[in-house]
This record gives C-alpha cells, structure tokens and sequence, in this order.
C-alpha cells in the first residue's frame, strides 16, 4: 500500500471515529433534555453545539474532510515525499490540571492529525523491543495496569523497600531539540529520512518541547527517556515510568540513592526540570504498624491507585472523585428542584430508581447484580466490564471497598431523607412510602426488596461485590480481559 492510500485510510479513520463522537454527544444531549422534561421544572431549551475550532477551518471539520479525503491525501502525500510537508500551526488549548496550573494540548487538523498516527505507528512498529520493559506509557504491549501490578507484586515480598518518587515539571513543553533529534541516530533505533523529516516537522515553531495532544508526540517522549532507563537498568534497579511519572524501588539504600543523582543528571541533560513539589523524594515503605529508622510511609501513590505492601487501594482523588460522581447523581434525580408527581404509599417512585439505576449503570456498567452471582456462582461464563470499577481492576483493599458500600449506602439514605422533607407537603405518599419510612439499618432490605418487574430495580451497587467478579474475572482471563477497554485514555495521572 502506498503512502496516499495509508494517509487516506488514516484520515477516514479519524474522521469515523470524531464524526461518531459527535453523533453520540447530539444523542446524549437529547436523551437529557428529554429526561429533564419530566424530571425537573423549567428546564434549559434542548442547545447543540460544535466545537469552536470548527468554525475557525473546514480542516477540523471531520464531515467535511470525510467528503474530500481522497484529495486531502493526495496532497500530503505529494508534500511528505518531496521533504516539504509542514502541519499547520494548532489551536493551543489550556487544560486545567487538579494539582494546580495549566497542560497546553494542541489540536490540531484532521488531516495533520492523521499523519502524525500513521508515523506514530510505524515507528512504535519497527522500535517497541528497544524500549524498556519498565516503560508502560504509550505502548500497545504495555499499559497502565501491568505497571501496577508489576509494582505491587514486587514490592509485596520483603516487609522494608526503599522508595524514589520523582516527577517533571512541564516534561513535553521543556525538552530540548538537539537532545531529542540525537537520540533519532543512537541506540539503534530506526528511523527513515521520511519519518525524520516528519519528526522536524511537528517540532518547527518552537524553540523546545513535543506538541502536547498529537500521537508522534508519544513515540518521541519514550525516545527520550530511553537513556534514563537504561541507566537505571544498568544500576540493578526495579522502576515503573508512566511518561513522565516514574517510582524507582530497591533493597539496597546505596542504589536508591544513585537513582537520585541519575534523576538529576537525566533532567540536566534533557532540559526537564524536576517538579520538587510533586516528587517526594526517597522514603521508606513498610508494612502498617512497623517501626522505622527514616522517614517512612505506608503506600505511596502511582496512576490513580495507592500501593502499599501487600495492598493495593484507589487513591484517595480517584476515591473522592467517584464519591462526587456519585453524590451529584443522586442530587440531579431526588434533590434538585423537580417536578412533583404524587403517588400513593405502596407505588413507585421513579425518580429513586432512575437515580439507582444510574449509580448502578456507572458501577457495574450495564451489569446486574444478578449478571455479578450468576459469574461468580459459575453459572456465567463471561462478562464485558465496563463499570468505573473496571479502571481500577487490580485494587485488593477489602477494607476501602467496604467502607465505600457503607458510604454509598449512608448518602443513598440521606438522599432519601431529604427528597421526602422537601417534597412531602405534596403527597402524603412520600411519607408514608415503606423506602422513606424505614431507618438507615432497614433501607438496604426495602432497596434490595423492592423488585420492578421480578428483577432487582432499587438493588443498590456494591464495590465489594464488583472486586469479587473482577478478581475471578483476572484470574480466568488476565487484566486486558478484565480492564476497561477505554483504561487507555482515562486520566489515571490527575
């Protein structure tokens, strides 16, 4: 297949997958619009939108590029084979970040951004074996979770490791060119005139850094990092780099210590200052109630899980940030002024068991408790996870998912206390209704034994209950079976 056809396919491709993703959004904000008719008084008019840049270029436009591809292609193609392709400059976006400031991603056109996947995969194609093996970041033979459980396996046979977190302040924005452009020529990895002269093409316009939000930009801060791990390799020491966090580990405080000064010597080099406020530096990790001679810790935290010896929990952000997602469900459907619709002491209040069945849908993801037995029991032999618990499939914490079925069901309670204090002047049914009647200890029986059609409508989720399918479910299958297939593009870092 010739390069025109290659960039062609890749344009239709990313044309497919955008156009799909606004028919989705048009879709959703319909579904809600229609919902919030019968949910709540004087909802805001049905509003579609467009992203803004559209309008700035029909090149973003992916109805429009889908319907002149053939001819878009052509024209690249043309441009790349006679060493004169240049992308045009991208929208800069400032993307707010929870640990404070600011990530600049840049969009760019469809077009640009299809060449920029079609050069990212053939160079991962041809250079993936030379990474690595601790580098997980941006690999279709790596991911998040492997780092995960590389770590957490290691780290759980000895009771004492010492511990090196550090993190780079800026990493794409402050990489310097001529390091960057050497490690093209070095350490074996191959690369044509073409892809080179593609490579120089994303980095004109700046006087350092990878454009933030474009493929070829991946493959390029693995290459960049491939002397730092290699260095640390050769030091005899265990590490997991995602990107630009990386945690280093050893038996040895000697070594531990050596990885510093590589650190250092790496960031120097590279132009990437060390972020002194997000890296924590050494430390020693053991098991809880241990006595140390140093500073130590119990778990530390690493893409979006926290690890200690022998556990492996959610993180704390990641934990508040379900909890909110949570709350605000049940806020939206039972508190939020809503229209009332009265019913008597024995019927259904649909507002509670769509505000359930949401909970239950961004849990489980589609599942039921029943589909959770039914595996667990042997009486099914798969399931597609997809619920947001599925991000998280090698958590090991019993204790923390415990405490979060508890947690769920005390805001499921006070939720319901306060729908039935704001609406129960309108209808004597809310306060006679069993569900806002019972006490915190009896809601669980009412939830679960309310059934809407023979099946389980109220039946509140439980996090215990998806750690059981998803740890039957890694050990019959493995984490690509079990992980959520979108773990690729989820923020485990924020």
């Amino acid at each position: 297949m010739n390069l025109e056809s290659r960039i062609f396919g890749e344009i239709v491709k990313e044309c497919d997958k955008l156009r799909l993703r606004y028919h989705a959004y048009h879709n959703n904000v319909h579904k809600e619009w229609v919902r919030n008719r019968k949910r709540i008084e004087n909802p805001s008019p049905k509003e579609i939108k467009v992203p803004e840049y559209w309008e700035s270029n029909r090149l973003y436009n992916p109805f429009y590029v889908r319907s002149n591809a053939k001819a878009i292609a052509r024209s690249i193609a043309r441009k790349i084979e006679a060493g004169v392709y240049v992308p045009v400059p991208p929208i800069e976006k400032l993307i707010q970040k929870s640990s404070g400031g600011y990530r600049t991603i840049s969009i760019y056109q469809i077009p640009d951004a299809a060449v920029s996947r079609l050069f990212y995969e053939r160079l991962l194609s041809k250079n993936k074996h030379r990474f690595s093996s601790f580098s997980y970041a941006y690999r279709n033979d790596r991911n998040v979770h492997f780092a995960i459980q590389d770590i957490s396996l290691d780290i759980e046979r000895d009771s004492r490791t010492f511990i090196a977190e550090f993190d780079f302040s800026d990493f794409f924005g402050s990489i310097r060119h001529d390091y960057l452009l050497d490690q093209l020529h070095v350490n074996g990895f191959a690369v044509s005139g073409e892809e080179e002269i593609v490579i120089k093409s994303f980095l004109k316009g700046r006087d350092k850094g990878i454009p933030q939000g474009t493929s070829i930009s991946l493959f390029l801060a693995n290459l960049v990092c491939w002397q730092l791990d290699k260095s640390l390799e050769k030091e005899g020491l265990r590490f997991a780099r995602y990107a630009d966090d990386t945690v280093i580990w050893s038996q040895d405080y000697t070594r531990i210590c050596k990885s510093f000064e590589l650190i250092e010597d790496f960031s120097k080099r590279v132009g990437v200052r060390i972020n002194v406020g997000k890296s924590d530096g050494i430390s020693l990790l053991s098991s809880e109630g241990m006595a140390t001679e140093i500073n130590a810790k119990n778990s530390f935290d690493f893409l979006g899980y926290s690890i200690g010896v022998g556990v492996c929990s959610i993180k704390k952000s990641a934990e508040r940030r379900i909890k909110k997602q949570i709350s605000y469900i049940f806020y939206r459907n039972l508190i939020q002024p809503v229209q009332v619709v009265p019913f008597g002491a024995f019927e259904l209040d649909r507002n509670l068991l769509v505000a359930i069945m949401h909970v239950r849908r961004y849990m489980y993801g589609g599942l039921s408790r029943d589909d959770l037995n039914r595996y667990l029991g042997g009486r099914k032999r798969w399931l597609n996870f997809k619920g947001v618990m599925s991000f998280y499939p090698l958590v090991n914490n019993e204790r923390q998912l415990k405490e979060l079925d508890g947690w769920l069901l005390s805001v499921a309670f006070r939720s319901i206390r306060r729908r039935a204090a704001l609406l129960g002047g309108y209808s004597t049914g809310f306060c006679s209704h069993p569900l806002y009647a019972c006490g915190r200890s009896e809601l669980l029986l009412h939830l679960n034994g309310n059934k809407v059609k023979r099946e389980g409508g109220f039946e509140l989720p439980s996090f215990f209950l998806m750690y059981k399918a998803l740890k039957k479910g890694l050990l019959d299958a493995g984490i690509e079976r079990v992980m959520h297939p979108e773990s690729v593009k989820y923020d485990y870092m924020e």
